[in-house]
């Protein structure tokens, strides 16, 4: 149903007119909209465990009339378990496949090895465009940020696996890199930036080499959020403020005009100064001693911060 398809149900199904009853393989929070879901009571269906599959194995073999037709001995069923992600239907469909490859007439011995063969590829549930993307990418990235680069590559993986837009993947790490690593690691994100720019010269397969080095570099790195956090507090700041006046001595003077009104009249060049440095005011009046950027416990952002505090003193303390 289109989003309009789906408005047009909500009074049937708020008289009770119409019960509406349906199935999704996606979260129903991207698919129905929020005021025909509010009216709605919601099921989770979760995957089968490996016992509850391990159960539908040999309920199959006994009661599916083609099975019992021949002799089928499931030696192991770890790759049968596997490959079906909890899904019933998929494990059946590859009970099926199997018994339907070996020859008629002859016992049917399943074994792990002769599951792969039949399938030839791990199908992998991902979709680019469902829920388990999300749910991977968010896995990949938070684990990159707990600084555990085996999980970053296992999750990575997946992405690859599942048919996932190396550029994506590539975004993500250079993403990661300016939010979880930032000052604590500038190199974090050239690094990031350099497995983008190798991926899109390289193409594919290759260019899962440089994207595991820069998982792993940002993994093992030491994390900072301050920048992501700075600017989050400026916009903040920005949007609730509105359009405070720039001050004059920062105001740019191209016209006798302006110069006459005070633009740029006391601005300090930096360059001019001992140390490149001249102690004036940047931030509009009303936020003249606003914070925004506050170090975090880093070996690198400590010296950015002993720096700030060595020029302007207590103001940024």
């Amino acid at each position: 149903f289109s989003k309009s398809q789906q408005d047009s149900l909500l009074g049937a199904v708020e008289k009770g007119v119409v019960t509406l009853i349906g199935a999704t393989t996606e979260n129903p929070s991207f698919e129905v909209i929020r005021p025909l879901l509010s009216r709605c009571q919601l099921y989770v269906l979760q995957s089968l465990s490996k016992e509850d599959l391990e159960e539908l194995i040999q309920r199959a073999l006994k009661t599916d009339v083609i099975l019992q037709q021949r002799h089928i001995e499931v030696k192991e069923n770890a790759a049968l378990i596997r490959y079906s992600g909890g899904d019933a239907r998929k494990l059946l469909n590859i009970l099926e496949l199997v018994v339907e490859a070996s020859p008629l007439n002859t016992d049917v011995l399943i074994t792990d090895e002769m599951v792969v063969k039949c399938l030839q590829q791990n199908p992998l549930a991902y979709d680019k465009d469902g829920e388990m993307h999300y749910d991977i990418v968010s896995a990949f990235i938070k684990s990159i940020r707990g600084s555990d680069p085996d999980a970053a590559l296992y999750w990575m993986a997946r992405m690859i696996e599942g048919g996932e837009d190396p550029q994506f993947i590539a975004r993500r790490l250079v993403i990661s890199a300016a939010e979880d690593i930032g000052l604590a690691n500038p190199n974090a994100l050239l690094i990031a930036n350099a497995a983008f720019d190798a991926v899109m010269k390289i193409g594919w397969p290759e260019g899962r080499i440089p994207l595991a080095e820069a998982t792993v570099y940002l993994a093992t790195s030491p994390k900072s959020n301050s920048a992501y956090q700075g600017i989050n507090a400026a916009l903040e700041t920005a949007r609730s403020t509105g359009n405070l006046p720039v001050p004059l001595h920062l105001r740019n003077a191209p016209t006798k005009l302006m110069k006459q009104l005070g633009y740029g009249s006391g601005y300090k060049y930096s360059h001019n100064y001992e140390g490149h440095f001249a102690q004036q005011q940047y931030l509009p009046d009303e936020l003249k001693d606003a914070r925004f950027w506050f170090a975090q416990n880093s070996p690198a952002e400590e010296k950015l911060h002993q720096r700030m505090v060595q020029l302007w003193g207590d103001k940024k303390k």
